[in-house]
């Protein structure tokens, strides 16, 4: 490669893009090299189904969207339409029942029936300090909170719903369930300290600004960065698969939004034989299975509230879902597993044609797994919505194998990109103040891999980027990442 950067990032999924981002608007040059034929990642949108049927390849909802630093700082919000549902999530249970969680805390734990009091002192310290949980969990935890208040009541409640006691408050069995079907999102073991930690992560933003979801689908956040690289000079260059840092052209810094089981092959012998052995001990978690639906009408539930939210996590009870966790974790097949749907088309009709629908739905599977889950999928969701198996039209299935292929970033269909168990949260991927920074002179890792985690939001991309900016290029100032006037919703301007 002949160019010359300041900054060269390989990989264009959200995080390296918000690096991308954060360098050029310092005024740096820089170069984005990705494998695929197209630029984004985990936040894409795709035809997969039928013509006119706009399915999210990746993630679909996006909970960390309106408090991540980084995209509170690009003004996010301001970029790209959001449609925030009341109900951020729901939980439908056998009998035509479900569990709502409403944005308004009050108002959800007054449908939570004899257990809405207690749930709503459970969440309520966390909802108050949102800001505070925000900026805690999305930076390495290896640091002094910024609140140390919020980070008090965090780690007293994730230690409540991450052990054994963690029925302890409750009295009936909707509450647990709607607790567990958010921390289950993990794919960890239930439950376990990192499964209700970021459990209740989700939950506080689901109570605090809502779970967003991008009017046209996640890729119009990926184009948003896209399109502020560009104004600010950046080059993107896609279908370019880069196989060694050797090929990279002459840069300052490289920043690879990549896990480190490729940074190793990246570096080779560049690498030193210690960190080398700390990035072999990593970690790397469960899969999923992911099935997209064109419908004919919305999904009919049996209890209509479900269609308040964008989110619903099926499964049943807290011990059924547990134990469909729990099987995956011991790498086996549940034969009722815990299914994740997003219904988009209920707020964004742009997604599909006239009075049609889209459904994106996974479950988890065992790292690797070659099993097409649509069945079983199907059967989850009959359970609590009878007759959904009519209104299908056309669908796309995608074992774990499918979506390893897809993105390199989830070996074995690890959408984690690593497990996100208390050990990898508190080093990710290595113990460090600066986890993001290699012992490679100019060499960082922005991905998911690194703290502080999955998720689309940009943290990862920003922080290194940052680190960059003090190591390599000597300054320690923040670059403005706000929208100028043409780069402003109608609305915002």
């Amino acid at each position: 490669m002949s160019e010359t950067y300041d900054a060269v990032i390989v990989g264009s999924g959200p995080n390296g893009l918000a690096a991308a981002v954060t360098l050029a608007r310092a005024g740096l040059s820089v170069g984005v090299y990705e494998k695929a034929p197209t630029f984004g990642g985990a936040a894409s949108t795709a035809e997969l189904t039928l013509p006119g049927f706009h399915h999210d390849v990746g993630s679909a909802v996006h909970p960390l969207a309106l408090e991540s630093w980084f995209f509170r700082e690009f003004g996010l919000d301001r970029r790209v339409p959001l449609i925030v549902p009341e109900v951020s999530y729901a939980h439908p249970l056998d009998g035509g029942r479900a569990a709502l969680a409403f944005r308004d805390l009050a108002r959800a734990a007054d449908g939570l029936g004899v257990d809405g009091p207690a749930y709503e002192r459970l969440m309520r310290p966390l909802v108050d300090h949102l800001r505070g949980v925000a900026d805690f969990t999305g930076n390495a935890l290896l640091r002094i909170p910024g609140d140390p208040l919020a980070a008090f009541f965090f780690g007293i409640r994730a230690l409540e719903q991450g052990g054994p006691w963690w029925n302890a408050r409750f009295r009936e069995e909707a509450v647990p369930s709607m607790i567990t079907g958010v921390s289950a999102h993990t794919i960890l073991h239930q439950p376990s300290l990192a499964a209700g930690g970021a459990g209740l992560v989700l939950a506080t933003y689901g109570h605090g600004r809502g779970w967003p979801i991008p009017v046209g689908g996640s890729q119009a956040i990926a184009d948003a960065m896209i399109a502020d690289i560009r104004a600010h000079g950046g080059v993107l260059h896609a279908g370019v698969e880069v196989t060694s840092l050797d090929e990279l052209p002459s840069s300052r810094a490289v920043l690879l939004d990549t896990t480190p089981r490729a940074l190793i092959r990246l570096a080779g012998d560049r690498m030193p034989a210690a960190y080398r052995r700390a990035l072999q001990r990593f970690r790397y978690g469960g899969g999923v299975a992911k099935v997209d639906f064109a419908l004919s009408e919305p999904v009919p539930w049996a209890d209509p509230d479900v269609a308040r939210s964008g989110t619903v996590h099926i499964g049943g009870t807290r011990a059924e879902i547990a134990a469909a966790e729990n099987a995956v974790a011991r790498d086996e097949l549940p034969d009722a597993p815990y299914v994740l749907a997003a219904q988009p088309t209920l707020f964004d009709s742009t997604r599909a044609p006239a009075g049609k629908h889209v459904l994106w739905a996974y479950t988890h599977v065992p790292s690797g797994s070659p099993a097409d889950r649509e069945e079983a999928i199907v059967r989850q969701i009959e359970r609590f919505a009878p007759g959904f198996r009519d209104t299908i039209l056309a669908s796309s299935s995608r074992t774990a194998v499918d979506i390893a292929t897809w993105n390199p970033n989830f070996p074995g269909g690890d959408i984690s990109a690593g497990a996100p168990t208390l050990t990898q949260l508190l080093g990710r991927p290595v113990y460090s103040p600066d986890p993001w920074r290699t012992p490679m002179k100019g060499v960082y890792l922005c991905s998911s891999s690194a703290s502080p985690g999955p998720g689309v939001h940009g943290l990862a991309g920003w922080q290194a980027a940052l680190s960059a900016l003090r190591h390599e290029f000597g300054t320690r100032l923040r670059p403005d990442l706000a929208p100028r006037g043409d780069q402003l919703l109608p609305a915002a301007r």
